[in-house]
């Protein structure tokens, strides 16, 4: 796959797909701008050969055409304050606006087109709704790796009308470069951290890394199944009955291949699901009726700690609580910190995208981890071994 430094711009108007599906408050004002950071230097590189940028993203999910709080033209003062110069709004993505936009696009300048998802066609990937887009620029690049799992018309169809201007930016680049390190090129001891609610979003990517760790630690509300699948009492904790039998085939595999799998020996407890509950300290087997756990506790912490300071590769996605309730994000941050510490003792870290990035970046760790994934969704199906249909399209020559 060709990447942006392989490029000359000089000229040209190149049509970039990033993901800028960004957090925004009542007030449509972003909360959380990482993705917007992360695809700087893939626009810099653009603008300082002499070409054009045309960006275009998602933002959301519009149910039935355009809706304003999911309008893109809200990130527009934030562009222009990151890169110091005017930045040109398209009020729909296709049409004559936007083609005459493109058009009389100048070399330096940047034009940010409307949410692609105000299209049905978008998500259907449809063939006609691709190739107009593609009449708005002369080079296709591609650095939404967070929407790369999707076969959507603006992430793997577009790259059709491209068939030898197509490339991937840095963001793609990275994510695929980390990824394959904790896949392919991870030094030993290996250790995983999953959390997260449902252990049925996990299923493939922890049946894929028990051939590759040595440790995995479960925390979040998917650590009741197994606890209630190992005989314990967990109150009211959330569960998933139908996969109880599948986190004793888990435990079983970790057994059979030699994995240390650790399922927190005590939680942080609630008589509620809320920051103003009642709280204590139970063992994870034996939480009490109509109580729920919904964080990791001390012994956890400290036992989770101990083996992340022994790992020299880290990979973590899911929070060990309910992190954004403050009475509950102890065990998140404390895993947080023992990342932090193994990274500056030299560890490799990969932050997992998601609720982890999230956790990561609002206890301000995300520059003292190795990378930190912008992509959750994406990384896992990568991680699990499916084809990303917005990374194949980047790789295929027979158009």
């Amino acid at each position: 796959m060709r990447t942006v430094d392989e490029y000359n711009f000089a000229g040209k108007k190149a049509l970039v797909r990033v993901d800028f599906n960004v957090p925004l408050d009542r007030e449509h004002r972003i909360t959380d701008d990482t993705r917007i950071r992360a695809a700087v230097p893939t626009i810099n590189k653009i603008l300082s050969d002499g070409g054009a940028v045309i960006l275009m993203s998602h933002l959301g999910r519009p149910k039935s055409g355009p809706e304003e709080k999911f309008s893109l033209r809200h990130l527009v003062p934030r562009l222009e304050q990151e890169f110091k110069t005017r930045v040109l709004f398209a009020p729909d993505c296709i049409g004559p606006e936007a083609a005459q936009l493109a058009q009389e696009l100048q070399p330096g300048e940047i034009l940010l087109l409307e949410n692609l998802r105000f299209h049905k066609a978008e998500e259907k990937g449809d063939p006609e709704f691709a190739k107009e887009l593609s009449t708005l620029g002369d080079v296709y690049v591609n650095d939404a790796f967070g929407t790369a799992h999707r076969e959507h018309a603006s992430t793997a169809v577009i790259a059709r009308y491209f068939p030898n201007d197509k490339m991937m930016g840095f963001v793609m680049q990275a994510e695929l470069e980390n990824a394959r390190r904790v896949l392919d090129n991870a030094e030993r001891p290996y250790t995983a951290i999953m959390g997260g609610a449902k252990i049925s979003d996990k299923i493939l990517i922890i049946e894929k890394l028990l051939d590759r760790v040595d440790n995995l630690l479960i925390g979040g509300g998917m650590a009741y199944t197994f606890v209630k699948a190992d005989g314990g009492n967990i109150g009211s904790s959330l569960v998933e009955e139908d996969k109880l039998d599948l986190a004793n085939r888990l435990i079983k595999m970790a057994k059979e291949k030699g994995v240390n799998i650790m399922i927190p020996v005590d939680s942080v407890i609630a008589d509620a699901f809320s920051n103003d509950a009642n709280v204590d300290t139970k063992l994870s087997h034996h939480i009490p009726q109509n109580w729920m756990g919904l964080d990791i506790g001390p012994d956890a912490r400290e036992q989770y700690a101990a083996v992340i300071a022994n790992s020299r590769t880290i990979l973590w996605n899911g929070p060990m609580g309910v992190f954004e309730m403050s009475n509950f994000s102890v065990g998140t941050e404390a895993v947080a910190d023992a990342v932090v510490a193994a990274t500056a003792n030299g560890a490799y870290s990969l932050i997992g995208g998601g609720d982890s990035a999230a956790a990561v970046n609002k206890f301000g760790y995300a520059d003292r981890v190795s990378y930190v994934s912008t992509g959750g969704g994406a990384l896992l199906e990568y991680m699990e071994g499916k084809t990303l249909p917005g990374v194949a399209a980047l790789e295929r020559t027979d158009y």
